[in-house]
């Protein structure tokens, strides 16, 4: 007996019409990248300093716009983002871009957006964020993936580059503990704005059958 995968649902991108022309979808899709990709770089200016790594406003935008994309779309938008950074570009915390962000301690929580959008979208095809619970369920574990990269990578620099002579307890201290709170507010104000965006589009589709 095989085990399928539940079905893949329309997310909220998929409601704009798309062209029936290839050239002409491709170009809204790269559309849609670059504005979920200005939409992280733009509450990753709403920061926190924090040492080794700030407190932003990034994690929200990772999960909406995962959300609101779906899975590859979303994650295509973060990798866009990580690009446009590593190139110059002030899309990071501070309004800082440069290919030297790959030594800050807080680069590895950046590679983990790309595949939290990702995780978050997977969740959202599968009709997770019409419910707020549901939704905040799956924008919870979207939330966890940037510490399964970021810890590690931030050891990393500022024990070995760095070379410092952290341990665990207090790498945990730097990369984790403060990040827990302000995470699960995060993931709940998702829970409540790609839902009541999915409540939006319904109320319009009464009106117009009405």
């Amino acid at each position: 007996m095989s085990l399928a995968l539940p079905a893949r649902r329309p997310v909220l991108a998929d409601l704009i019409a798309r062209p029936s022309d290839r050239a002409r979808a491709f170009a809204l899709d790269a559309v849609l990248v670059v504005a979920g990709a200005a939409v992280v770089a733009l509450l990753a200016q709403v920061e926190v300093p924090l040492w080794p790594v700030p407190i932003t406003g990034q994690t929200l935008a990772v999960v909406v716009v995962g959300a609101a994309l779906g899975a590859r779309r979303g994650a295509a938008a973060l990798l866009t983002y990580l690009v446009a950074g590593l190139a110059g570009l002030p899309v990071f915390a501070g309004f800082t871009g440069t290919i030297a962000a790959v030594a800050k301690p807080s680069f590895g929580f950046i590679i983990g957006f790309v595949f939290a959008a990702f995780v978050a979208g997977w969740f959202a095809e599968r009709a997770w964020d019409r419910k707020p619970l549901l939704a905040f369920a799956g924008f919870v574990l979207a939330s966890a993936i940037p510490f399964v990269f970021g810890i590690p990578y931030m050891a990393l620099i500022l024990n070995v580059v760095g070379g410092g002579s952290f341990g665990i307890g207090e790498i945990l201290k730097f990369g984790l503990w403060p990040f827990i709170v302000g995470g699960l507010v995060k993931a709940a104000l998702a829970a409540l704005i790609i839902p009541a965006a999915w409540a939006g589009v319904r109320r319009l589709d009464r009106t117009k059958s009405s």
